[in-house]
């Protein structure tokens, strides 16, 4: 495998993943937010404990906002209402999560118009509207999601290629450590199978060798592969030399121990020049 077809098999998986994380954003329904402000005063101005009992009783707003009897009055639910205190200020924030936008703000309305009508700091104080709800979306999020979908891509497509480099690399080596453990001491070209230019560069170690070629499998389930390989090549280059020039075809990814075997076993005047890995 060429590092082009490498390098294009890699981008061609990040683009995938890529392309699966924003699918997965689309088929996400939207989520909209509506956020009030409640602020908390005196209920007169001869109010000389209105601090005290803000204090005390303000953060009661949290659980009191998500209590089943005002979440049911407003129509919505616990898990999508949340209420922010600002600290020392006596301002709190209710939120409330819906599917549209128009009902995440006439709930949030509606949650604090009933906080207020509660009248949670009684006597001394009271609860009044701070402004109208704001409303954001928050789901999908599309720079989230590019920025997700674009490092989730390069990550795979770099693993792709690792992952793919260290298989090449593996069957190389297991290839080399076979001939050597066969006898041969000369360097023999490694050739993945769906090389494109792989006839041709077979043809062109052929001219070198200038000897019959015999294309030989050591697996029975690659001689189909190994005999179309033999009838794609030249029988012969210019003026042939003694002895034959051997290729090899082995399987990826197993054992090469027949191959060893297979070149332990030729004759002298046998010259292995390549071996492919299908």
């Amino acid at each position: 495998m060429t590092k082009t077809r490498l390098i294009g098999q890699g981008v061609l998986v990040a683009l995938a993943v890529a392309s699966l994380v924003v699918l997965a954003t689309l088929f996400r329904s939207e989520e909209h937010v509506a956020r009030v402000g409640l602020l908390a005063g005196p209920a007169s101005a001869d109010s000389p404990q209105y601090g005290e009992v803000t204090a005390l009783a303000l953060p009661a707003l949290v659980e009191l906002a998500r209590s089943p009897s005002v979440v049911g009055a407003v129509g919505t639910n616990a898990e999508r209402v949340s209420v922010e205190l600002v600290p020392a200020s006596g301002l709190a924030r209710v939120s409330v999560r819906a599917a549209t936008a128009l009902q995440a703000k006439r709930e949030a309305t509606a949650l604090a118009n009933v906080l207020v009508q509660a009248d949670l700091l009684a006597p001394a104080g009271k609860l009044r509207l701070l402004d109208q709800p704001e409303v954001v979306r928050v789901s999908p999020d599309w720079p989230l999601t590019t920025g997700l979908a674009g490092a989730a891509g390069l990550v795979a497509g770099i693993a792709s290629v690792v992952v793919r480099h260290l298989r090449r690399t593996r069957a190389t080596d297991g290839v080399r450590a076979a001939l050597a453990s066969a006898g041969v001491r000369h360097a023999v070209p490694v050739l993945p199978d769906d090389d494109p230019d792989l006839l041709e560069k077979l043809t062109a170690m052929l001219t070198a060798a200038a000897r019959p070629v015999r294309v030989v499998s050591v697996d029975p389930d690659l001689v189909e592969r190994a005999e179309d390989l033999s009838d794609d090549l030249p029988d012969k280059v210019f003026e042939p030399a003694e002895g034959t020039a051997l290729v090899a075809v082995v399987p990826r990814g197993a054992r090469h121990d027949a191959l060893a075997g297979v070149v332990g076993s030729l004759s002298a005047d046998t010259s292995v020049i390549a071996v492919v890995v299908v």
